[in-house]
């Protein structure tokens, strides 16, 4: 029998789950860099196969030995579960397995065997503790401060990897959303981490490694429970030759899943190679970690706040304009939207408001000034392309000159999209408009140089550093640049081609 989820009612969010996609992606990448690895120490190494084999030998035919700490949880729970093999394991009538085996039968000196015993368990312990699985999976016996993090992140297999990651799909962008990325991502982890611990409780001494994501994917799934009972899941069902969809609440489906998982792990124990307990754990912990964040108000603020980022709101003064202009009050509305962007110059929602009232009322000069400030904002955010569109706007509707300040920017704006042509041409306007202004020095030499070095127009270039150097506005701070100009385009025109005057 197959029953699989594959979707919910609400499987749109208001922002992109970024935490979500960052999680799957490094379980992806943690199980593409580990799993030849993870597969070869799973496999046992002849060597570590052996120690194990000796050490079972030696502990079955001299019970009186001590043995290791770590050697003595992987043998006891064998001696318990094959009680008959364990005493055929003891007899010395037994045919001998190996060359070990028989060698071992010759020794009654009780301090020699003591020291193979020795032997046995320290290289077992070395073999258990040394490993990778060792040192980044879970094990109960001896579980390091990483493995509580790492465990998550290891996978045994593509099955084990894609079955969690699809549940933390499903699970876990529709909590982000609703708790924010920085509290989802600490509660994953948290999780992940109780949900390895519970596993230990209800396995002390167990050295085998646990792997994977489902306890923090578990506690989701109980969080999922919590916020949304009702929410209809779509299941798809295969039973023999049978197969088809169906929809459940949550509130149905979920608790059914933790009550086999309780009843899979009262009945395996530490048999299974399924964490049941870790799962059970990490169940419980996302159904009260859920309820904490939803009656402490804590996911209410930050949902709110959510909201507000993804939701525009328009300013008061505006809503009050736009009501003004729909109750043929234009000259209010212009007042009011005046006032805002008197204390709020970087607003062009009102900018844009006010140009198209100005044009309305036949107010050219106002449309201009409008069309200026919004212009002006849009270089401040460097928005190059809103700002000549402003610019050509203020063209048309009748505009001449803006504010010296304001064009020498557009023109250098004009230099950053590598349009060295029309920015020339704007400088040169620039100082006309402008001769007396420091603007239309720094005008007239940034468009000899782009002349020069850009266009290669030596000529026009060697006519606006002269420009420069004829310039009224005090330059001496500029003159060895001005003349360094006028010297290399000299030297680049033809002699022909220099006019001497």
């Amino acid at each position: 029998m197959l029953l699989l989820p594959l979707r919910h009612e609400n499987m749109q969010g208001r922002r992109w789950p970024i935490v979500t996609f960052a999680l799957i992606a490094l379980n992806i990448i943690a199980f593409l860099g580990t799993h030849g690895t993870i597969e070869a120490q799973q496999a046992l190494t002849p060597e570590r196969v052996e120690v194990r084999k000796h050490l079972i030998y030696l502990a079955a035919m001299h019970p009186e030995l001590k043995i290791g700490d770590d050697a003595h949880r992987f043998v006891a729970p064998i001696a318990d579960k094959y009680p008959a093999d364990w005493k055929e394991l003891a007899s010395p009538d037994r045919k001998p397995e190996d060359a070990w085996d028989a060698n071992i039968r010759q020794v009654d000196d009780p301090a020699e065997l003591q020291a193979e015993m020795d032997s046995l368990s320290e290289r077992f312990r070395d073999f258990e503790r040394n490993t990778f699985l060792a040192r980044y999976g879970f094990v109960p016996a001896h579980p390091t401060a990483i493995s509580y993090l790492s465990c998550n992140f290891l996978h045994v297999g593509w099955l084990h990897l894609i079955g969690n990651m699809w549940f933390l799909w499903l699970a876990g962008f529709i909590l982000e959303d609703n708790w924010g990325r920085a509290i989802y991502l600490i509660f994953y982890l948290l999780a992940g981490a109780v949900a390895a611990q519970i596993h230990a409780w209800f396995n002390p001494g167990s050295l085998v490694p646990m792997l994977g994501a489902s306890g923090a994917v578990a506690a989701l799934m109980g969080a999922f429970l919590v916020r949304f009972p009702k929410l209809k899941i779509e299941m798809f069902y295969w039973i023999f030759v049978v197969r088809g969809r169906f929809k459940a609440p949550a509130i149905w489906l979920l608790p059914l899943w933790g009550l086999m998982e309780v009843f899979y792990g009262s009945m395996s124990r530490q048999s299974s190679g399924v964490a049941h307990w870790a799962h059970v754990g990490g169940f419980a912990f996302g159904m009260l970690g859920a309820l904490i964040l939803s009656r402490s108000g804590l996911e209410h603020k930050v949902s709110s706040a959510i909201e507000e980022k993804v939701t525009w709101t328009a300013d008061p003064a505006i809503v009050q304009a736009t009501e003004a202009i729909d109750q043929g009050k234009p000259e209010e509305a212009i007042r009011k939207l005046q006032e805002h962007v008197a204390a709020k110059p970087d607003s062009p929602d009102a900018l844009v408001l006010l140009q198209q009232l100005h044009w309305r009322q036949g107010n050219p000069a106002g449309h201009q000034e409008a069309t200026i400030k919004l212009c002006q904002l849009h270089l401040k955010k460097q928005d190059a392309e809103a700002a000549w569109q402003d610019y050509e706007e203020f063209q048309n509707a009748g505009g001449l000159h803006l504010p010296a300040a304001t064009w020498l920017e557009l023109c250098r704006s004009l230099e950053g999209q590598l349009n060295f042509d029309r920015a020339v041409t704007e400088y040169d306007k620039l100082r006309t408009a402008y001769p007396k202004d420091r603007q239309s020095l720094l005008a007239l030499m940034a468009a000899g140089r782009l002349s020069l070095k850009k266009l290669g127009r030596p000529a026009e270039a060697l006519h606006f550093y002269r420009a420069a150097s004829a310039s009224a506005v005090p330059h001496l701070d500029w003159e060895a640049n001005i003349q360094a100009g006028i010297k290399e385009a000299s030297a680049t025109l033809s002699p022909s081609a220099v006019s001497t005057g």
